[in-house]
């Protein structure tokens, strides 16, 4: 797998995160222009490749911002990578019959896949966390999104206007629940048997 030092590139990383607007048109300058190339080629519209241009970097941003993405390979690979991928889902999600990709060999350089593979495992492991989310009680949902914006569970229970034992305790049983749904789900499953496997 080589070793771990940090790519140059992680500059774009950072760039993100601290909204660095010159670095990011210098994103959508040199990049995008590949992905789009990529999308349009390979049954999409300008309008489409645009948005997974987007959805790239926004994915990359959050991975970067929730797990602090380290770069150990070139940006331009890594964000064609994540591109295609979305991409290729896109159309599979479209159905069989609209596939007509035209394959390239992008890279076969293993830290790039697996760099690529984290982020699609996160991206998938946040979208389960985010559905099952939704699908618990109002409270339940308030309870835990405020436990992850204010640090402090007595300010909490101080914008709910309820006790500090019971903000404890109401966190500590949604969060059983919101566990128990995302471990009996087949998505939890299945990111679990790619994970093992």
């Amino acid at each position: 797998m080589g070793d771990n030092s940090i790519h140059p590139d992680q500059k774009y990383v950072d760039a993100l995160l601290s909204n660095d607007h010159k670095i990011i048109d210098e994103i959508y300058l040199r990049f995008a222009p590949k992905v789009i190339g990529y999308v349009k080629k390979n049954s999409g519209t300008e309008s489409q490749a645009r948005d997974i241009v987007q959805e790239g970097i926004l994915t990359i941003y959050d991975q970067a911002k929730v797990k602090g993405l380290t770069l150990s390979c070139p940006f331009d690979a890594y964000f064609f990578l994540i591109c295609k991928r979305k991409w290729l889902n896109t159309l599979k999600k479209a159905g069989p019959n609209r596939v007509t990709i035209n394959e390239e060999i992008t890279s076969r350089d293993a830290e790039l896949q697996a760099q690529a593979d984290q982020t699609s495992q996160f991206e998938a492991q946040s979208n389960l966390f985010h559905t099952k989310l939704a699908a618990l009680g109002e409270k339940c949902r308030q309870i835990i999104k405020l436990s992850f914006r204010i640090k402090s569970m007595e300010k909490v229970a101080q914008q709910l206007g309820v006790t500090y034992a019971y903000a404890r305790k109401k966190k500590s049983l949604c969060i059983g629940k919101l566990t128990e749904m995302i471990q009996n789900s087949r998505e939890y499953h299945m990111l679990k048997m790619e994970h093992d496997g």
